[in-house]
């Protein structure tokens, strides 16, 4: 039973084979049924094998390994192998190596048979050496010279810095990107007609390196004519929302100012309830007077409303982060201005690659669908900095910082300092969306030491928080509040290296009597000339002795700042401003009420020639009792450079006046600077000079009970006041001087690779009696 089930089956499929065999034989022409068996034969004798990849491995790749390259890779470990689809990789290993810098890569193929039908696939890859953008040629730019234009550029020219940098790397898409920046660059300048009329991308073989060659039409500059607002919606007149217009007639036409112009307009209209309210500007061109009259058209959209917003492509960062940069939610009016701007503050997070939004058409005809596209990119780093300046000495810090923690946009650093004469820890926390509102909400823990030593004979500790809430009030204005609670702390060093306290605390064994200090009349008098007696052996100032010890501060305060930069890192535009307040005396120890103002004023002579214009001032006044010496400002070369740390301002002149700063209440002063480029330096080096002039004052110390009575020590004159020092009363000469000081110098600022570095050579043109003065300070720090 069981072999005749499995003979009839077999028998079967034998009798179909011999029929079609037959069949085959006589429907072709030509083929006997002898020559068609002789065919079967032969290919039973040779059947095609079907390959197995085994592996991919490369060959010959060192700059860009392995890992990196496997991905994009369509020949794939465990599936067939296809001699087409390998040839397919040894393209795309090309391409990737000429969007890297090295387009005279070399790649290719080689397979190693192995048993069981499988097979290795190498790719043979000849890195070659870097073949960089060698030239950035401009054609047509009659107004704007290359020189500026190649400035607006991400990519650069290859130069001696071309082994540290790959902004030298040819990329089409990077190019593009770049036309686009200029292309904005021209229009925000009023060449309103201009156009990138051809980009020629050549390589030199024999340079090894690639030649771009773009031609452009600028067309002449335009200023605004008359410039108009016309409402044609009855709920929203001119006047509502003229204020926020940023063009006026006779202004350089500004595309980014219209741009903001229709912002600005549009959410006005928003909160006046006209969802659906449209601004588009309408520009007349006038080529012979080279005017543009300008009108920006309000009338009512399409009732078109936001069916739903889809977030593709964010593997990390939460929906809700992407949402809350819109102005709109699903079922609002559709409106472009305010979707353009939620573009702009996507990409401007920082967070990701790239931002695409793209609108479709939703279910019906009065609805829109919102695709937003995005790519994370990392956003955590952990960095180890070195540095040095003349004031804090060698410094070190290991930071570990997070822009987009957990995903959830909020911003996370621990960072720990130590130094010659500073060391300190701080953990920051900032959410930017509090209260699921555009405010940024955080707190900072901290803990500085620092030493003074050098300037005043202290040392201090500082221990506390501070919370924060940043409310923008506008695209320029913005309001941030504080509240700090912080215990500080001063140590005066009293030992045989440091004896700055021992004429009312002597030293056994060391210190040595002298008339000036009434604690050490029991050691017995070696005079009072002698250098290594109590008081001439490095003492502190009185004021400084009656602050020693603990204090609590709990403060309020805010800062209304306004900063209209064209860039924040590189401003060559614009101005910055802001006004602090704080008040002391919520409780704890201290109670003062401090006010300070700082404005920078930078305006762009001539191209790449930048002129900054700098005012600043503080004061402090304390209430019920004298102010604390930590509360002073000790000033120096933030103030007026030439001069040391605490260099300028009240000092006590009983003691050596180098170290006898005490600090004012009242400090102002100005600064005149002058940047620009160093003739043959690429600008991707970072390196400008300046040339400056600085001038200003501290003065009006609160310290002690002041006597009205005239003094003089080591030559200098002064005030005697009256300290209280361990229940003693005791004196000290106090010169206070509203002497205006003085300076100008040059100065070499360098963006290195490694981090910021600025040296500044200072020659003081006027000073006061007793002023420290440092003619050379040097800052900067690297990060690795």
């Amino acid at each position: 039973m069981i072999i005749s089930d499995v003979i009839r089956p077999l028998a079967g499929r034998i009798v179909m084979a011999v029929a079609v065999v037959a069949f085959a034989a006589v429907s072709i022409p030509g083929v006997t049924s002898e020559a068609y068996a002789q065919r079967a034969r032969t290919a039973r004798a040779a059947p095609v094998q079907q390959l197995i990849v085994n592996r991919v491995a490369f060959d010959g790749n060192s700059k860009i390994k392995g890992d990196n390259l496997r991905p994009e890779m369509q020949t794939k470990v465990g599936f067939a192998y296809n001699e087409a689809t390998a040839q397919g990789d040894v393209a795309r290993i090309s391409e990737i190596y000429r969007r890297t810098g090295r387009g005279l890569a070399q790649v290719s193929l080689r397979t190693v048979p192995l048993d069981n039908n499988r097979v290795d696939v190498v790719f043979v890859i000849s890195e070659g050496s870097k073949t960089p953008v060698l030239e950035i040629n401009f054609v047509g730019n009659n107004s704007i010279s290359g020189y500026r234009l190649r400035n607006q550029m991400n990519t650069t020219e290859g130069n001696f810095l071309s082994f540290l940098k790959t902004s030298d790397v040819y990329d089409p898409d990077k190019i593009n990107a770049d036309l686009e920046l200029i292309r904005r660059y021209y229009l925000k300048n009023g060449y309103a007609d201009f156009q990138v009329v051809n980009t020629d991308v050549r390589f030199d073989s024999g340079r090894g390196g690639y030649i771009v060659n773009i031609t452009v039409s600028e067309g002449p500059q335009y200023r605004l004519g008359n410039v108009r607002l016309d409402s044609r919606v009855a709920n929203v007149p001119p006047d509502a929302l003229a204020g926020q217009m940023r063009t006026r007639t006779g202004d350089v036409y500004n595309a980014e100012a219209v741009e903001k112009s229709l912002v600005g307009m549009t959410m006005e209209a928003s909160r006046r309830g006209m969802a659906f309210t449209q601004v588009r500007p309408q520009g007349n061109r006038d080529p012979a007077s080279r005017t543009i009259d300008l009108a920006y058209i309000v009338d009512e959209g399409p009732r078109v409303y936001i069916e739903r917003i889809n977030i593709r492509g964010n593997t990390r960062t939460l929906d809700y982060i992407i949402r809350r940069e819109f102005d709109v939610v699903e079922g609002d009016a559709y409106n472009k201005v305010l979707i353009d701007r939620a573009e702009r503050r996507l990409t401007n997070l920082g967070h990701f690659k790239k931002v695409r939004i793209v609108a479709e058409p939703g279910s019906t005809p009065d609805r829109v669908i919102l695709n937003v596209e995005v790519e994370d990119q990392a956003t955590g780093s952990f960095s180890v900095a070195a540095g040095y300046s003349t004031s804090d000495g060698v410094i070190g810090e290991v930071a570990l910082t997070e822009t987009n923690f957990l995903g959830r946009g909020q911003y996370v650093r621990l960072a720990g300092t130590y130094g010659q004469k500073s060391k300190g820890i701080e953990f920051s926390f900032t959410e930017p969306f509090f209260m699921d509102r555009r405010l940024a909400a955080g707190f900072d823990v901290y803990r500085k030491d620092n030493d003074e030593t050098d300037y005043s004979r202290f040392k201090s500790e500082v221990t506390g928080g501070t919370l924060r809430l940043g409310i923008p009030i506008t695209e320029e204005v913005t309001l941030g509040l504080r509240y700090s609670l912080y215990q500080s702390k001063i140590i005066i060093p009293n030992d045989t290296s440091k004896p700055y306290f021992d004429c009312q605390n002597p030293i056994p064994g060391f210190t040595i009597a002298t008339a000036n200090c009434p604690a050490t009349a029991n050691l017995g008098t070696s005079g009072t000339s002698n250098p290594y007696d109590a008081f001439n052996n490095g003492e502190a100032s009185n004021a400084i002795k009656q602050a020693q010890g603990t204090t609590i501060t709990s403060l309020a305060g805010y800062t209304l700042a306004y900063n209209s930069l064209d860039n924040v890192k590189d401003p060559r535009n614009g101005l910055y401003a802001e006004i602090k307040q704080d008040f002391a005396g919520l409780g704890g120890d201290s109670k003062f009420m401090r006010s300070s103002f700082d404005a920078k004023f930078y305006y762009e002579v001539y191209e790449d020639i930048v002129g900054l214009l700098r005012a600043q001032g503080g004061h402090i006044i304390g209430f019920g009792g004298d102010l604390r010496i930590l509360d002073h400002y000790f000033l120096g070369p933030t103030l007026v450079r030439g001069f040391a740390p605490s260099g300028l301002g009240p000092r006590d002149i009983s003691i050596d006046p180098a170290s006898g700063a005490i600090g004012g209440k009242t400090y102002f002063g100005g600064s005149a600077e002058l940047q620009f480029p160093i003739l043959g330096i690429p600008r991707e080096v970072g390196i400008k000079g300046a040339v400056f002039a600085d001038a200003g004052t501290v003065f009006g110390n609160d310290s002690g009970t002041s006597t009205g009575v005239s003094c003089s020590a080591n030559g200098l004159t002064g005030t005697t006041r009256v300290y209280t020092i361990g229940g003693q009363s005791v004196t000290s000469c106090i010169r206070d001087s509203h002497t205006m000081r003085s300076s100008v110098g040059a100065s070499l600022l360098w963006n290195s690779p490694l981090g910021p570095i600025r040296f500044d050579y200072a020659y003081a043109l006027s000073k006061d009696k007793g002023d420290r003065t440092q003619a050379f300070r040097f800052s900067g720090g690297t990060r690795f």
